[in-house]
């Protein structure tokens, strides 16, 4: 087996262990018939809450980590690569579930981080601001994803990464295409923030 054909199996593989589906699965509901109705860290924060939502995204971001290093291992940056989109379709389209998954912006996250660390860590944190500006999680995941191409190239990274990330933000911008509908008609879930309680002397 080719070097190639074998990072493709290991990161599809790696991409579609449905750790959202499983988690939602051990609480008696299938993620695939509430919320957003996929299986992603998104869906599973607002429909299990946070303590199994937020572990779900980390093991989301972890597999999509892992199936980049495991391309990295067998035969270098572009092995690297195709690893990477083989974990992003694995997730989106995972043979288990009949090829219904999340959205893969986690796993993609997860991939882009261990391709290049420091533009990873920029981009979660661009994502984070936007997140909390706008208060869309969509949105903020469609900047973030484009905002990891524009640094690619600003940066001067190899041109198989930077094509990467840059069919990665046209797919993040395609698997949220309900969503930006939803936004452009004002129907788009928000994400509830937490507000502090005033004390009674105040």
């Amino acid at each position: 087996m080719s070097d190639a054909l074998l990072a493709l199996l290991r990161g599809y593989l790696l991409g579609s262990l449905p750790f959202g589906y499983w988690a939602g699965r051990l609480r008696g509901i299938d993620l695939r018939t509430v919320g957003s109705g996929n299986t992603g860290g998104t869906n599973a924060v607002r429909v299990l809450g946070p303590r199994v939502g937020i572990p779900v995204i980390v093991l989301d971001i972890a597999k999509g980590a892992a199936a980049a290093w495991v391309g990295d291992q067998i035969g270098g940056a572009d092995i690297a690569v195709l690893a990477s989109v083989a974990a992003v379709l694995g997730h989106a389209f995972p043979f288990w579930l009949r090829f219904r998954g999340g959205k893969a912006v986690a796993t993609g996250a997860g991939t882009m981080l261990a391709l290049v660390p420091w533009i990873g860590v920029t981009v979660f944190f661009i994502w984070i601001v936007v997140g909390l500006l706008t208060r869309y999680v969509s949105v903020a995941s469609i900047v973030a994803a484009f905002s990891y191409s524009v640094l690619c190239v600003i940066s001067g990274q190899p041109w198989a990464i930077t094509a990467y990330t840059f069919v990665a933000a046209v797919f993040v911008l395609w698997r949220h295409r309900e969503n930006i509908a939803r936004l452009r008609a004002g129907t788009e879930n928000r994400l509830n923030l937490p507000t502090p309680r005033r004390s009674r002397t105040e």
